[in-house]
């Protein structure tokens, strides 16, 4: 697998339609999971197909412009699964962004696989 910096971009703008059109069911998705105290770091996986990781919030079936699934998950299921392995929680936890202003994304689309936070857009009150 091989995680290029440059392919932030590429991703960020297929997932931005997406994120937009979410971002207000995903924030108070992340408000419910710490308010419930489930987690501190609520994690969003995107995928196009099954990904094996989290529940299913909202997804391509739901809503027909949708090209993204968006599971939602947290930093224990990331852990119990072994895809952050206990040694690397502080770091993963020292560059988790505030989730009330970030939103924690774990893309996976064929070899690309990697976290990306979308900032939330700001409340035009």
């Amino acid at each position: 697998m091989h995680n290029s910096p440059e392919l932030d971009g590429k991703y960020l703008g297929k997932i931005t339609k997406d994120f937009a059109r979410l971002s207000n069911t995903l924030k108070e998705a992340a408000y419910q999971l710490k308010a419930r105290k489930i987690s501190d770091y609520p994690i969003f996986v995107v995928s196009k197909g099954e990904a094996g990781i989290g529940q299913l919030l909202v997804g391509r079936n739901d809503i027909k412009e949708l090209e993204w699934d968006f599971n939602f998950s947290f930093l224990q299921e990331f852990l119990d699964r072994n895809i952050i392995l206990e040694e690397n929680v502080k770091s993963f936890q020292e560059s988790y962004k505030d989730p009330d202003e970030f939103c924690c994304l774990f893309v996976i689309d064929e070899d690309f696989i990697k976290f990306i936070y979308v900032p939330y857009p700001e409340d035009e009150d």
